[in-house]
């Protein structure tokens, strides 16, 4: 699971240093939180 957190973490680092617009901004940040939905989603259900 930590893993899971650090690599979202990196590639969210790096996308957001490669926005050039806010449109592009807006773009990476609703999928970093579909993708942070997703894992919590499969967390819940492993509990």
């Amino acid at each position: 699971m930590r893993i899971k957190v650090f690599i979202l973490a990196a590639v969210s680092v790096v996308t957001f240093a490669a926005c050039e617009t806010i449109e592009g901004a807006g773009e990476d940040i609703s999928a970093a939180g579909a993708v942070i939905s997703e894992e919590s989603r499969d967390v819940q259900s492993d509990l």
